[in-house]
């Protein structure tokens, strides 16, 4: 029997055996064709009919064209029983190999869920294994394209001991390359731990979805009925959750966004993000800037508007978009480099820090730490958010973590004060205090322990409660406490910030600095590692 027929189980009239090399060669391209070519056109057309690519489309969508080079193509599983010794399909269900990215490499594992509906076997396993191995050694980035359907039941302890092997390398990359996940159907049980370890997820609406225990189990257990888009689906994790960073609705803009994401990322720690020719002058004015802030605390504005007029070209890519919208996280340039935005919204909650923005601004802080990314925090934070769901679900130990990130961090990191700067919120948002290399402030700055109202409250209870007009008695203490403590130029008195800088010079401010920063280099004690706060 010819490799071909034991492949596919098709009986054929007996071919003469090939005597040369140029029948050895032909033989390898029948071969090669049938791997490409995949289990079956049904098969294909089923995964088309979902409204998804096959694992070989997404792969040309995400590297530069004829730049792959798949790794063990021709691997087939050994296993046995249960009918798997009559099905070897060449690929055993994962497709793995290199290519480029805007001429950077870029390694990648994609399940394709037409042979075993993408389930994670031995040999499937080990390709992964050695994909993540070889990225790890050459110091690229690894991207998954995932959409499988857990560990093979036929193949027992030997599938789930694969994921071991996958979370172990995830673990081992974390902070060496970057890591991305790209969910492009479904990811249920144990396999969803490796999305989780990796330092970006993407994820597309209707067709991917993640959870722990599937909705038959959760009825089961808990008796709710649920769908799997409502339990795991896209928005559920890009809004609730946190779990999903990005969410497209179709599977060529989420890869294409992918593919842009990876422009703004180096390829390892031990080097610095890619940059690029800014067309946007350094110098240029942000007079908008005058405007778009309001010098009235208590009205709201739009920090991403602000975000805009500094970046180049108004051109920024939001992490987490939907998630803590009370802050932002952003990767953006500044005159063609690479930085890593931190900023509160004052449309969202005021912009307070709360435990979801803590944790995902913590994290961001972290990445771009990892990957020499500069930090620039951008501060309107009239304080963490009040109340007992939040005490109880544990706001001290959630807002350490973002603290805990900033000072571990030895990037760059420079911080601008727009307006309310108030209590730990603001010690917590990359002050000076806690090792911001530069501190800069607007003229609209507001640095205090609390707001004047709420101070003049406590430090001028007895004269307001014995006065003859206490609401004119706290409007004047709390005029008088805005004066003395709270007045744009009172922490640039104490050096507690660098410079007061005009508005329309920032963007022109922070490029500098950042220039100037390139070559910082802060270590830190040796250790182990460090115990963050969970």
């Amino acid at each position: 029997m010819t490799v071909l027929e034991e492949t596919t189980g098709e009986q054929t009239a007996e071919p003469s055996e090939p005597t040369d090399a140029r029948g050895r060669v032909a033989e390898l391209h029948e071969i090669r064709a049938q791997a490409l070519a995949g289990p079956s056109e049904k098969a294909t057309q089923a995964q088309h009919a979902k409204g998804k690519l096959t694992a070989r489309e997404r792969i040309e969508l995400l590297l530069d064209p004829g730049s792959f080079q798949e790794v063990e193509q021709l691997r087939r599983h050994r296993a046995s029983g249960f009918g798997l010794e009559a099905k070897k399909p060449f690929t055993d269900g994962v497709i793995t190999g290199w290519g480029t990215v805007e001429g950077r490499t870029v390694f990648v594992y994609a399940h394709d869920f037409r042979i075993f509906g993408g389930a994670l076997g031995e040999a499937h396993a080990t390709k992964i294994h050695k994909i993540m191995d070889m990225a790890i050694a050459a110091g690229a980035p690894l991207v998954s394209l995932n959409d499988g359907a857990g560990a093979r039941i036929q193949e027992g302890v030997s599938a789930l001991a694969g994921y071991g092997g996958i979370f172990q390398r995830n673990t081992k990359a974390s902070g060496v390359i970057p890591q991305i996940s790209v969910m492009l159907g479904p990811c249920a049980g144990g396999a969803a731990y490796s999305p989780a370890l990796t330092d970006f997820v993407f994820m597309v609406r209707e067709t991917s979805q993640m959870f722990i225990t599937g909705p038959d189990v959760v009825k089961a257990v808990t008796g709710e009925e649920i769908t799997q888009n409502g339990l795991g689906g896209a928005d559920v994790h890009a809004e609730t959750s946190g779990v999903c960073h990005f969410a497209y609705d179709d599977e060529e803009t989420c890869i294409a966004e992918v593919r842009y994401l990876l422009s703004m990322l180096p390829q390892n720690n031990r080097e610095n993000p890619p940059r690029a020719e800014a067309g946007d002058p350094a110098d240029r004015r942000g007079d908008v800037l005058l405007d778009l802030v309001p010098a009235d605390g208590n009205r709201p504005y739009d920090m991403t508007k602000v975000i805009e007029e500094i970046v180049d070209d108004g051109d920024y890519l939001e992490v987490h978009e939907r998630w803590a919208r009370n802050i932002i996280c952003a990767l953006a340039r500044l005159d063609g480099q690479v930085v890593g935005i931190v900023a509160n919204q004052p449309q969202s909650l005021a912009g307070v820090l709360d435990i979801e923005a803590s944790e995902k601004a913590a994290r961001f802080v972290q990445m771009c730490d990892a990957f020499n990314i500069p930090i620039v925090t951008l501060l309107d934070v009239p304080g963490f958010l009040p109340g007992v769901d939040q005490e109880h679900g544990g706001i001290i130990r959630h807002g350490a973590k973002l603290l805990y990130a900033y000072c571990n961090a030895t990037v760059p990191r420079i911080s601008l004060i727009l307006r309310k700067a108030y209590g730990g919120a603001y010690i917590v948002m990359d002050s000076q205090s806690i090792g911001a290399d530069l501190t800069y402030a607007w003229p609209t700055n507001e640095i205090a322990v609390m707001g004047a109202e709420g101070a003049a409250n406590v430090i001028f209870r007895r004269q307001i409660a014995g006065a003859e007009d206490p609401d004119a008695m706290r409007a004047r203490m709390v005029k008088e406490y805005k004066s003395e403590l709270m007045h744009p130029y009172y922490a640039a008195e104490r050096g507690l910030v660098d410079d007061v800088i005009d508005p329309a010079e920032t963007r022109e401010i922070l490029i500098r600095s950042l220039a100037m920063l390139q070559s910082k280099h802060a270590d830190l004690p040796s250790r182990k590692h460090g115990n963050p706060p969970q």
